[in-house]
């Protein structure tokens, strides 16, 4: 983003992104627990939090050098608390820089998945021409009816999930970790809107087409 802060703590209409994912799971039916990991030496966490008079996320300054990192950071604090996170409970992980997710699609994930043994994410069918390519030129065109480009949430059991991602460092998403433990997640669709702000073009485009939630 070639940003003065964070991609968390970027603002799209008047709040940082990270206050807006945080709303959207506060208003979300059916969540039990929001927790939010940070860099431990994380100064702005506290203005970011969502509706004040809405649960408040439990905030756990662990956060790794890479996404992986910090999600197992996060779910092994979640195990410390005093209600301990049960091997079975779900657990569904969200990039803060998808600040265009809907409280509607994190509870129809959350339906949907309900009787999955394994779990599953929202994802997007690719729609344009794949091209793989090397040193320039391209090496082949690939079955596009076959390519999904995955989002968050991923939802999955806790203790698969930590199991899978204690085992596989090297994996850029929990489904990855998944696949590898032999495991076939679920794929539901998501939406444009959902996309991971990640250059400038993408908050001024999520700005443009922002609707209240």
């Amino acid at each position: 983003m070639g940003a003065a802060v964070p991609k968390q703590y970027l603002m799209l209409k008047g709040e940082s992104l990270l206050r807006h994912v945080v709303r959207a799971f506060q208003k979300a039916q059916r969540v039990d627990a929001i927790a939010v990991v940070v860099a431990a030496n994380d100064p702005e966490i506290d203005q970011h939090l969502g509706d004040p008079t809405g649960r408040q996320p439990l905030v756990f300054r662990v956060g790794g050098a890479t996404r992986r990192d910090s999600v197992l950071n996060g779910l092994m604090a979640l195990r410390d608390l005093p209600f301990a996170l049960a091997e079975h409970d779900r657990v569904l992980v969200h990039d803060a820089a998808r600040a265009g997710i809907r409280p509607a699609q994190i509870d129809g994930l959350i339906t949907q998945l309900e009787d999955d043994p394994i779990g599953g994410l929202l994802a997007l069918p690719v729609v344009d021409t794949v091209k793989r390519v090397q040193e320039g030129r391209i090496i082949t065109t690939e079955d596009r009816a076959l390519l999904w480009l995955a989002q968050t949430p991923q939802l999955f059991p806790a203790g698969l999930l930590q199991q899978a991602l204690e085992r596989h460092p090297e994996v850029t998403d929990e489904a990855r970790a998944m696949e590898l433990e032999g495991w076939h997640p679920r794929v539901l669709q998501g939406t444009k809107g959902n996309l991971k702000v990640t250059v400038p073009e993408d908050l001024e485009w999520l700005s443009r087409s922002w609707e209240i939630r």
